[in-house]
């Protein structure tokens, strides 16, 4: 699997076929320079985070996700996680626009180390809810994504739940 980190309008093309009109018109991308190539096992990891969001598990199962990922927090919060989680991957919330419910996840705990692996994703479902957010649409990416994350696991011969 490859990210890519910089999927704003300018690198999307809608590509149709010149030869034979009656095919469905292809995406394509151009532009690959921020991209970041998944192993295997980094795959099945975002996956697993993505599917717990998708899902509405436990805080519990979020967080071990994520720690599962190499995340460092100061206290390991499994709330901080969990919600931080929930932000990266599910539709925006009221609360998630509130600088106050900001300050006090925050004061709760703070991030010490970020997966790199993880930061081509997180920044791509940035610049994708914010161009759905231009267009009015509020998706979770999550459940947006939950199709390929299951696949994903299959393919490395894992169950989903």
């Amino acid at each position: 699997m490859c990210e890519d980190a910089d999927c704003h309008p300018g690198n999307i093309l809608i590509v149709q076929d010149e030869k034979n009109a009656s095919m469905k018109p292809k995406l394509g991308l151009i532009d690959y320079g921020q991209v970041k190539r998944l192993n295997s096992e980094e795959r099945v990891k975002v996956a697993k985070l993505i599917l717990s969001i998708a899902n509405k598990e436990s805080d519990e199962v979020i967080a071990d996700n994520f720690r599962s990922m190499g995340i460092k927090t100061k206290s390991n919060s499994t709330r901080f996680l969990a919600e931080f989680g929930k932000l990266m991957f599910g539709s925006l919330e009221a609360k998630h626009l509130d600088r106050h419910w900001h300050r006090e996840l925050h004061k709760e705990d703070r991030v010490l180390y970020f997966p790199t692996e993880l930061s081509m994703v997180y920044r791509t479902t940035l610049l994708l809810r914010g161009l759905a957010m231009s267009l009015q649409f509020n998706p979770s990416v999550g459940e947006a994504w939950r199709h390929h994350a299951e696949e994903t696991i299959k393919m490395q011969g894992g169950i989903v739940h």
